[in-house]
């Protein structure tokens, strides 16, 4: 069982995670492999890079440096460092990132899980280690 406080820092994903050969990657510290129930991890865009999404968990997106948008039916949300975003699972997104962002994401359940067993698995093949 993992300690009962942890902290983690944009330097401990051991694996990063790209889409295609767009620069955004994604890095997972709380995964489906452990005893968490959530799944943290950290996220880097280049300014200008968008990725279309279905998020099938809830999420929080807390910027840590640069701005961010959000768009989805209901309308663009835009943060920057220091804001939180809330997603609700089933929500029909693009992210964007309107500088060059780095941010936390917090899912419930594990994303990956909840991906694998959505109907949108296949979005996952997009995504190779860095």
């Amino acid at each position: 069982m993992a300690a009962p406080v942890e902290r983690f820092t944009i330097k401990d994903p051991t694996t990063w995670w790209q889409r295609g050969e767009q620069e955004i990657f994604l890095g997972d510290v709380l995964d489906q492999t452990g005893d968490a129930a959530m799944s943290v991890g950290f996220a880097r865009y280049r300014k200008g890079e968008t990725n279309e999404w279905t998020v099938s968990y809830d999420e929080a997106l807390i910027v840590t440096k640069g701005a961010f948008t959000v768009q989805s039916e209901s309308g663009p949300v835009s943060i920057k460092a220091g804001e939180v975003i809330y997603l609700r699972a089933g929500a029909d997104v693009v992210y964007q990132a309107d500088e060059d962002t780095e941010l936390v994401y917090v899912t419930h359940p594990h994303w990956l899980e909840a991906t694998t067993a959505s109907p949108y698995a296949a979005k996952l093949e997009e995504f190779h280690p860095a």
